[in-house]
């Protein structure tokens, strides 16, 4: 062993350790092996910052801007309806389809790809049905890798491996495009089954980067609004008429925040006193759930289990609740919120007044405003944001974090079509993914689907310098010999073992590699030598050339993959989640991968 092969051992463990203890941000790991690997001399300067401009790392970002811009039009809400529809209210089901599908498209197209497009969708769902995304970013993050595997364009090791299949010379006979397709198949089916059953136990249960939101501090804060429950008005016997006479504020302290006539064929989320309840309207309230079930039996009215009419409208990603304060320079100041016609002016419901000290839940709307007197409004969170943007000086000041944002649904169209583009030149004019990908990203920010700010603000910069700062540390494992060197000992180990065995150590030893360097870089590496240590061993070449290019997949213990590391920071993991997880999902990889092997393919 060489000095700088000890060298790079040295760092390797310095990096892992670093994962493992969480002693600086994994971002930092990474910047550290950018500045410290040609300190070292390991690897020269321009090598060490390849990574900034490297393919993997420009795809990372272009893939999340188009994700973001497919977002921002509403694209991806559609994309979630049927998700939800089938889901219902199942964890496990909400795992399935997410994952599955995730898995299905990455077959056919990069993995990366696939995983960022469905991050927005699978938190949205996430949010809306109160799973924690934690439960769901990761399964969905591990089907991407694996469903690579289901065919021979879905995961770059599998693409160039028959081009590596070189023998003395001699080219092997390639694979088809589904040879390894069972293999895959299985692999992606005993993901989904291992995270159903055992998610809850090897899962946190945290929300990522959608910490606690502004509504659920506000409920503790005002402890006179729980959650937004719907009420069925039935025909015959429920008692109906203005909501001025209903009276439902004063005598309940509940809050009509929507209502629904089918006679009408209208829906109203902010309604006036003067409006009135009728017979088989669906009715939206917010207010503490046993005041809400005296008034439904009080009014003969049915409370509905879930959301139903106002699912969608409701949700807490299209609405929610907010705290705001009279600013000093307010027109509000001695008014009323009836005398402004507070509704009709802003689009939002008032559920709370904070005024000297006192909390109104009634008869708010009657009370004069003065500074600093603090509402908590509910609505759309487009209303709130078009409320934020008013200019100068502004009636009311935001107290709370503000979710949700405005949407353009009237550039679905160039937001799809741009990601058609992407697409198209990956597939047809076999493009560089990145140049692909940055141009569809491009053509949404100069057709205004998003702007350049949004754009840089959607990209994870924390995502961007980790895979930087873990290239330059794979050139090193490679240009030192540290690579070559390892796969040797344990040829020498081993000796001449059976072909499946040999098999075993290869998948391995390949799944070693690929923690610490591209899962391009430990498949080039690795191929040839495998097919020389299987012709050795009296075995088959190109099954070994197949479990170097499927394993290469195997990437779940460190988030050092492109796809766990997109979705560490929004799911909320810490790098003993990946350990947790994934150690299992890795052994369990390469027990069906190998399993498959033996049955299918007849190799002892």
């Amino acid at each position: 062993m060489t000095p700088e092969m000890m060298m790079t051992m040295i760092v390797l463990v310095f990096v892992i350790c670093l994962f493992i203890f969480e002693w600086v941000r994994v971002d930092v790991v990474g910047i550290m092996m950018m500045v410290l690997l040609p300190i070292l001399g390991l690897v020269s300067p321009k090598e060490a910052f390849s990574g900034l401009a490297g393919n993997a790392v420009c795809s990372i970002i272009a893939v999340i801007i188009i994700g973001a811009g497919l977002d921002k039009t509403g694209v991806m809400n559609k994309v979630a309806k049927p998700i939800m529809a089938l889901a219902g209210n199942s964890e496990s089901k909400v795992i399935l389809l997410i994952a599955g599908a995730v898995g299905t498209i990455s077959s056919m197209m990069q993995n990366i790809g696939a995983a960022a497009l469905f991050m927005p969708v699978t938190q949205r769902i996430s949010k809306r049905l109160g799973i924690p995304t934690s439960r769901v970013l990761m399964p969905m993050g591990f089907c991407a890798i694996i469903g690579g595997t289901i065919t021979l364009v879905g995961a770059s090791p599998t693409i160039i491996l028959n081009d590596l299949m070189v023998v003395g010379g001699q080219k092997l006979e390639p694979f088809g495009l589904f040879t390894q397709t069972p293999i895959g198949i299985c692999l992606t089916l005993s993901a989904l089954v291992y995270f159903v059953v055992f998610g809850k136990l090897i899962l946190p249960a945290n929300t990522g980067q959608f910490n606690k939101g502004a509504s659920e501090l506000l409920i503790k804060e005002y402890q006179g609004v729980n959650n937004i429950i719907e009420l069925h008005v039935p025909e015959g016997k429920g008692i109906t008429g203005l909501l001025d006479d209903l009276n439902i504020r004063p005598k309940f302290l509940v809050t009509v925040i929507g209502i629904s006539s089918p006679s009408n064929r209208t829906t109203n989320h902010v309604p006036h006193s003067y409006e009135s309840i009728c017979p088989n309207d669906d009715v939206a309230v917010v207010g503490k759930r046993e005041n809400i079930e005296q008034l439904a039996r009080e009014y003969s009215w049915i409370i509905k289990d879930t959301l139903e009419t106002f699912a969608d409208s409701l949700a807490n990603t299209n609405a929610g609740m907010a705290e705001v304060v009279v600013s000093p320079r307010s027109e509000l100041i001695g008014k009323t919120l009836n005398e402004v016609d507070f509704k009709e002016l802003f689009g939002l419901n008032p559920l709370v007044l904070f005024k000297d000290n006192k909390k109104y839940y009634s008869g708010l709307t009657n009370i004069r405003l003065s500074m600093g007197d603090t509402l908590l409004l509910q609505g759309p969170w487009e209303k709130f944001h078009i409320l934020k943007n008013r200019p100068q000086p502004r009636a009311l000041i935001f107290a709370s974090p503000l979710e949700g944002e405005i949407l353009r649904p009237q550039k679905a169209v160039l937001a799809v079509a741009w990601f058609a583009v992407a697409l198209f030149q990956v597939i047809c004019f076999d493009t560089t993914l990145s140049v692909a990908l940055m141009s569809g990203a491009l053509g949404m920010i100069i057709t205004g689907v998003l702007t350049i700010d949004e754009a840089y603000g959607a990209v994870d910069w924390m995502t961007v310098f980790l895979l930087a700062g873990l290239i330059p540390l794979g050139i090193a494992f490679e240009k030192s010999g540290t690579a070559a060197f390892i796969a040797q000992t344990v040829l020498g180990f081993i000796g001449t073992p059976s072909p499946i065995l040999l098999l075993t150590v290869i998948g391995i030893m390949t799944t070693f590699f690929t923690l610490v360097i591209s899962n391009v870089g430990a498949t080039v590496l690795l191929v040839p030598l495998c097919m020389n240590m299987a012709i050795m061993a009296g075995g088959d070449p190109r099954m070994a050339a197949l479990v170097v290019g499927l394993s290469a997949s195997n990437s779940f213990v460190l988030p050092t993959h492109q796809v766990n590391a997109l979705v560490m920071r929004p799911g909320g993991y810490r790098t003993v989640d990946y350990a947790k997880a994934g150690s299992i999902m890795t052994i369990l990889f390469l027990f069906v991968e190998l399993t498959m092997i033996y049955f299918f393919y007849g190799i002892k």
